[in-house]
Parts: structure tokens; sequence; C-alpha cells
């Protein structure tokens, strides 16, 4: 007799979580910085990052911006400075959430995800609402 498991449809919060993540690594400058801060296992500055990945600075940390946010790297502020770091957890539960999307994994083995980090409507909202906000202050001046 062959066992079949009961499918279940992702909610649409994960749903966007989980592209946020795919889009994220869609990018192959960004897999060589995942790469490169993987195999150092040590927090690594700008510049280090820049010298290995052979990309302009700006670019280097316009990618570190997007990977934090997706919390594939974490972020050391020091004085002026910061160093990022694999996020060991994000790393490790990756896997999980492309066998969830797949439907062979539970939902409960991935990390919780940082409000609005990855989602569009998040993002597009945070954009509008200090427009709104400044539009509706000129009114109330008036």
């Amino acid at each position: 007799m062959i066992g079949y498991r009961r499918w279940t449809m992702i909610e649409r919060e994960k749903a966007e979580l989980f592209a946020g993540w795919f889009r994220c690594l869609a990018d192959p400058t960004r897999l060589q910085i995942l790469n490169l801060l993987a195999g150092e296992r040590r927090p690594m500055s700008v510049g280090e990052i820049v010298a290995a990945v052979e990309v302009g600075q700006s670019t280097v940390s316009e990618h570190l911006r997007r990977l934090a946010e997706t919390c594939f790297v974490l972020v050391e502020h020091r004085g002026a400075s910061s160093l990022f770091r694999i996020n060991e957890r994000c790393i490790a539960c990756f896997p999980s959430a492309a066998e969830l999307v797949m439907g062979e994994a539970r939902s409960d083995s991935l990390p919780t995800p940082r409000p609005g980090a990855t989602s569009r409507a998040a993002r597009r909202e945070a954009r509008i609402r200090p427009a709104r906000t400044a539009t509706t202050e000129k009114e109330v001046a008036k």
C-alpha cells in the first residue's frame, strides 16, 4: 500500500518570505559574497569582501544590505565601520524553506522572519506611507 501525505498550501506571508529569499539568492555576486562569508566563518569588513569578489564598494554594500534584509548575513557595528558575517541559522534553514515550498518539510523548522524584511508589500507601504504623511501635513498646515 502506498501512503500519501496530505498536502497543504503555504500561507501567503510565508510564500512572500520565501520568494524574497529566492530573489535575494538570484544574483551571482550575492552568492559569491555568501560563499565567502560561509567559508571564512568570521566577521569581515566591506573592504575585505570587495577585494575578494572584485566588485566595486558601492555594489558590495548594496548586496550586503539585501543579504542583511533577508537575514542571510548579520551586521556588527564597530564604531564607524560595519562587519558582516554569515547567519548560520538562516543558512541552515534555507534547505528547509525549499523543501517546504516543495511540500516536503514542516513550517515549524524555519526561523521567525523579520517583519517586512522581504515583503514587497511592506516595502511598498513603507515608501507610500511617508509620502501620504507629507501630503497630510501640508493639508493640515493650510
